[in-house]
């Protein structure tokens, strides 16, 4: 898809119950799957992309797959949308293992990686992907059980599953975080996402320096406004309707121009890489 033939603001953007679904978004996102087209980068690899059902993480699970790399899809409860990017897989000639689960649970993340490990017998990328996100208008809006989830989610399962699959990495291998320009230009509305997107920038840093003598790198991709069904189902209407459209480029971003972040620090081609946060905005500075 061309930058001239991308959605712009005013999407309809019909709004959905959370996390959102894939077939019921107005435009339908662009995950590269008619346009993605690999160069072995990730040949004889195995990776675990976490929120792999739809969004930003199928975008990745295409780009992997067509770059060479089996795929385990991990995803909470969304089987239609994880079925359909599995399919994406396989035409690409790879394999891909769906499993799904709520990774707020250690005992889950210990078992995904598990079946991974029983499937291919090895993990050679780990992409912790999958969000939960809410948009409040104030403190008193967002309960204690809210609070607890969205860290449970985006940072605490983060934990548990690089716990689990590093000793299942080989040297060379490679952690990638899912970040966000909220963590560092935060949403108040956003306040509880954004907060937990500030910890997983930390943890990356922090754990790449951690695993460096292991020679497994960790990095982290920062988007900004990108049109997923997080977006119609967790963002008031009106904000929906014209996301992205603040943003120098005057667009959100597609899901498919994510992947190639994804991919350079998964391969050889980030080799040298380790501690770093991609940025991927459009154009909103992270300086």
């Amino acid at each position: 898809m061309s930058d001239e033939s991308r959605p712009e603001p005013t999407y309809p953007a019909p709004e959905q119950d959370p996390p959102g679904q894939t077939k019921l978004m107005d435009p339908l996102p662009d995950h590269g799957e008619q346009t993605y087209q690999g160069a072995n980068h990730l040949s004889g690899k195995v990776a675990l992309i976490t929120g792999g059902d739809s969004g930003i993480g199928r975008a990745v699970a295409i780009a992997f797959a067509r770059e060479g790399a089996d795929v385990v899809i991990s995803y909470l409860n969304e089987d239609e949308d994880a079925q359909e990017t599995a399919e994406w897989v396989r035409k690409a000639g790879k394999r891909a293992l769906l499993v799904p689960g709520d990774i707020k649970s250690e005992d889950h993340c210990k078992e995904l990686v598990a079946k991974a490990v029983d499937e291919f017998g090895r993990l050679d990328v780990l992409v912790n992907n999958a969000a939960f996100q809410r948009s409040r208008g104030s403190m008193d809006e967002i309960s204690t059980d809210e609070w607890l989830e969205t860290f449970q989610t985006n940072i605490h399962g983060m934990f548990f599953l690089c716990k689990a699959t590093v000793p299942h990495m080989p040297e060379g291998s490679a952690i990638i975080n899912t970040t966000s320009i909220q963590s560092r230009q935060p949403s108040p509305e956003l306040l509880a996402y954004a907060a937990t997107k500030g910890a997983i920038s930390n943890f990356t840093a922090g754990l790449a320096q951690m695993l460096a003598e292991k020679g497994i790198r960790v990095n982290a991709v920062a988007p900004g406004p990108i049109w997923t069904p997080l977006i119609p189902s967790t963002l008031p209407h009106e904000k929906a309707k014209r996301f992205g459209e603040k943003m120098p480029l005057a667009r959100a971003g597609q899901p498919a121009e994510l992947a190639g972040a994804y991919i350079l620090l998964a391969s050889g081609l980030g080799s040298y890489m380790t501690g770093a946060v991609i940025p991927v905005t459009g154009g909103s500075i992270m300086i």
